[in-house]
């Protein structure tokens, strides 16, 4: 008699036990999920971007890029800038080697460890720290895109700040078992500049599609 009764106890106490848990799995699963998604959905792309800068300025360290190398910069006998010309060849053999480069770097991600404590959903600076870790993981998807774009700045009397860019494209997929999203990418990272003294010719011949071509430039206009 007294077997069957504690039999029965324990029964219940499994039975409600096991619903406790599926109550907090679900509660994760609805009410938290979606918060730590959206918080490792943040870091992967933050990390992704950190890689690609890292990639850029490793790459123009190690070739000592200087501005020069990517525009030539024609005077008259009395020293005015008469033309602006851009190293195509160059400009497109550092955007093909800096491409691969940031591959190599985002296919990186997919191998290094990123765990987010529980306790960093609740914003509080104090138990970010805290909690059991979750394992999210991060693979890039599909190939980098990326796009050479300038600027002109004026900087100062009778001076203009030339920037030459890198327009980084990328798509990750960040993976927070049971569930995955793609996340885009995007960042714009400065490559090299100069500031040019006296009045900007109004042509600047270079590659199609990334810097200006060909075209007026009103440095006091350009955004």
């Amino acid at each position: 008699m007294f077997r069957k009764r504690r039999n029965y106890r324990a029964f219940f106490a499994l039975t409600m036990f096991f619903f406790l848990l599926l109550g907090i799995f679900l509660w994760v699963e609805r009410v938290l999920q979606p918060t730590i998604f959206k918080i490792a959905e943040t870091r992967a792309i933050q990390m992704a971007t950190e890689a690609i800068n890292r990639a850029v300025q490793r790459k123009v360290f190690d070739s000592n890029l200087q501005y020069q190398d990517f525009v030539q910069v024609h005077k008259d006998n009395q020293g005015h800038i008469v033309l602006m010309q851009a190293n195509t060849l160059k400009i497109n053999q550092l955007a093909a080697d800096v491409t691969l480069m940031v591959q190599s770097a985002l296919q990186q991600l997919s191998r290094e460890s990123l765990r987010i404590p529980l306790g960093q959903i609740t914003g509080t600076q104090l138990l970010a720290g805290y909690g059991p870790r979750i394992p999210v993981g991060i693979v890039p998807v599909g190939s980098v895109r990326v796009r050479v774009d300038d600027r002109f700045e004026q900087a100062g009397i009778n001076q203009t700040r030339h920037r030459i860019y890198l327009d980084f494209n990328a798509e990750v997929r960040i993976v927070v078992p049971p569930r995955s999203a793609t996340a885009q990418v995007a960042t714009r990272v400065p490559l090299v500049e100069s500031i040019i003294v006296g009045q900007v010719p109004g042509t600047f011949v270079n590659i199609s599609g990334g810097l200006l071509s060909g075209q007026s430039i009103n440095p006091g206009n350009t955004p």
